[in-house]
């Protein structure tokens, strides 16, 4: 293994720590959906909802917050266009 190969792994190690740092700094909610999200892998809003127990209100909340520090990534449902499904981006 070259000297760049190795440090081309300790930044992805670095990048996927501090994903998980800015997570820490977040509400019990968000740490929870983005818990559910390591575990189920991707899920709809209302998914999320039922597999937390925490209100609709909240997961939107939380996943907002996840996104703005880039921690879940969203696209939109190819089975139904109206749902978004959300995805953890760290690792």
């Amino acid at each position: 293994m070259s000297t760049t190969e190795i440090a081309h792994g300790d930044e992805e190690s670095e990048d996927a720590t501090a994903g998980w740092e800015a997570v820490r700094d977040l509400p019990p909610s968000a740490k929870l959906v983005a818990k559910v999200l390591e575990y189920n892998g991707t899920l709809t809003q209302g998914q999320l909802s039922d597999e937390t127990l925490l209100p609709a209100r909240t997961v939107r909340y939380a996943l907002t917050r996840l996104e703005e520090e880039g921690a879940v990534r969203s696209r939109f449902s190819f089975a139904d266009a109206r749902k978004r499904i959300y995805t953890l981006t760290v690792e």
